[in-house]
């Protein structure tokens, strides 16, 4: 096959005098190879016997199967917050109402480090992230509590002061865009309550919307563009998954279902993916990690397995909404 020929197979648009002069367009590759990266950690949590343990798994996003040991954190806890950069994880709070952030490199293995303090110990709190800022919102602190505060994830040191929720809850969930952080449930009346934050400031939450059933014990993931909360308890295990678009507010739309129904679990994304994972069924905790993409709407399906039945336990992963 000649040069021209072999051009114009490559370019059909393109003119032969084009080609001549030089002057043809090599067509793009751009999105060619493009696909889901990243890995996503899950930290902490309680397992069969009300044991609280300091495990760390990892998965990576663009396969299924099973989760990896990672390392460990450097205190056993459950009920904390995960956030992260492109290239750091921090996990922040959990129970016994403790301060402790720590980090980790996320494309490595290897055992948590300690970060710095939040300004308010506590468990069962929402976290969120920019690519610079991690957020750590509400929780429980001898009572539940509406504090936001803020760290910059690329340095160490303790957190800072960034404003108030728009209610004090805990057991919430929390995802975000580049520039919004949402956070979402709650246990305190069993909330439907929506609000968000600009990561980039500080000040009060806003109002955003309310979720179709309220609801805790909810896990989260996010896009660039939709927010998707998974899971929690209203009266019952829940498997409702629902979505809002991050840019807008209003309420929630239901996206689908869960592959089980359960709540105290943690949710995390890459840019294509949201998973689901971990939590407790009414008879047992629960391993299972689930799985949806993030552009469509219907119901979740099975990613692989923790590499043990938890509940209460953290995410976060190297590619979330808060990244793109």
């Amino acid at each position: 096959m000649s040069l021209i020929s072999r051009l114009l197979k490559a370019n059909p648009s393109a003119q032969v005098s084009d080609m001549l002069k030089g002057s043809f367009t090599i067509p793009s590759a751009k999105g060619a190879f493009v696909g889901e990266i990243g890995r996503a950690l899950f930290g902490g949590g309680e397992i069969v016997g009300d044991t609280r343990v300091n495990t760390i798994d990892y998965v990576e996003i663009a396969t299924l199967g099973n989760a990896i040991d990672f390392g460990d954190l450097t205190t056993i806890r459950y009920q904390m917050g995960g956030c992260a950069s492109t290239t750091r994880g921090l996990f922040g709070g959990g129970a016994p109402a403790v301060n402790v952030i720590e980090y980790l490199t996320i494309a490595t293995t290897g055992n948590a480090t300690d970060f710095g303090d939040l300004t308010v110990g506590r468990q069962s709190l929402a976290s969120f992230s920019s690519s610079t800022r991690g957020v750590f919102s509400g929780g429980y602190s001898s009572t539940y509590t509406n504090v936001i505060d803020y760290v910059t994830i690329a340095s160490t040191g303790n957190a800072t002061d960034f404003g108030d929720r728009t209610e004090n809850n805990q057991i919430l969930a929390g995802c975000s865009s580049s520039t919004r952080g949402l956070v979402a449930g709650g246990e305190s009346g069993t909330s439907s309550v929506i609000d968000y934050i600009t990561i980039a400031t500080t000040g009060n939450a806003t109002h955003f919307g309310g979720l179709t059933v309220g609801r805790w014990g909810l896990g989260a993931g996010s896009s660039s563009t939709r927010a998707l909360f998974g899971g929690g308890y209203s009266n019952a295990h829940s498997n409702v998954i629902d979505y809002v678009t991050i840019a807008t507010t209003g309420n929630a739309t239901d996206f689908g279902d869960l592959t089980v129904a359960r709540t105290s679990m943690a949710g995390t994304s890459g840019d294509i993916k949201a998973l689901f994972l971990g939590g407790s069924i009414p008879s047992y905790m629960s391993n299972v990690i689930d799985y949806v993409t993030m552009a469509t709407t219907g119901n979740a399906l099975d990613f692989g397995d923790l590499t043990s039945e938890r509940n209460n336990n953290a995410a976060l992963s190297s590619n979330h909404g808060g990244l793109q």
